[in-house]
């Protein structure tokens, strides 16, 4: 973005972007102007092709406690929360792979942004929970349609009608993340795996089919899966290199 960021800052290591959400004394809660921004942000990096991966994580002691409730017009209403600025929706409309390297206590808003990412890499210091109907309020950045998607029906109504926290192991164990490693490793180790994501337009098109299947029935995302093999030129030439730089990546990697 041209204009300066407030309370998130964005770093580059090679193709991939780290972006942090900096506000630590208030908890990494997302103001108006933060959400505005980090929505401008992402669109930014997802325009830019020299752009392969983007890492979302927050300053600790937590990854974001969601909106900034004392920055809401007192005039806002339901009816106008589907006009809003969605950080999770921006999230989902990205071609660019995002993993949300989730350092702390990740809650309600925090636990939409993280569930909108292409996947999850959790701290041993994370904590989730869905604190919506402790507040009165109700999910508007997509968690009901992404909670039980992840970790199942019965689990997602528990922890969204209690409010109660789940530990980074809990979260592992049923399904809401991907990897929990040790606090010190939360960066390095998102890094590394950002580095092994494939940098083939391949990798755009997959996660399109996996977001596009959400919402069909079993033969409807394996027609959307033929229909969109059937229109996707094949450029051997490009295949082969794709095989060699993967072939090299691994003989790399088998070295360290």
């Amino acid at each position: 973005m041209t204009t300066p960021m407030t309370n998130l800052r964005c770093e580059s290591h090679g193709d991939i972007r780290l972006v942090t959400i900096d506000r630590p004394e208030k908890k990494n809660a997302l103001s108006t102007e933060m959400r505005s921004q980090l929505c401008g942000l992402l669109a930014d990096l997802d325009a830019d092709d020299s752009v392969r991966v983007v890492v979302l994580t927050g300053e600790d002691p937590v990854f974001t406690a969601g909106v900034d409730f004392t920055d809401i017009d007192p005039a806002f209403n339901a009816r106008n929360a589907q006009f809003s600025i969605n950080p999770g929706r921006a999230l989902r409309a990205m071609a660019t792979p995002v993993i949300c390297a989730v350092n702390g206590a990740c809650v309600s808003g925090g636990l939409e942004i993280a569930l909108s990412a292409t996947f999850i890499v959790a701290s041993t210091q994370a904590r989730f929970a869905d604190t919506h109907a402790r507040l009165g309020v109700v999910p508007t950045w997509g968690l009901t349609a992404l909670l039980p998607r992840a970790i199942g029906v019965r689990r997602a109504r528990e922890l969204s009608i209690t409010g109660n926290f789940v530990d980074a192991a809990t979260a592992l164990q049923i399904g809401l993340v991907n990897h929990v490693v040790a606090h010190d490793e939360l960066i390095p180790f998102s890094l590394q795996l950002a580095d092994q994501i494939a940098s083939t337009p391949a990798v755009g098109e997959i996660l399109s089919l996996y977001r596009q299947g959400e919402e069909l029935s079993f033969q409807g995302a394996l027609s959307l899966e033929a229909s969109s093999g059937a229109r996707r030129p094949f450029n051997a030439g490009t295949f082969a290199k794709a095989g060699r730089d993967t072939s090299a990546r691994q003989r790399t990697e088998e070295s360290d």
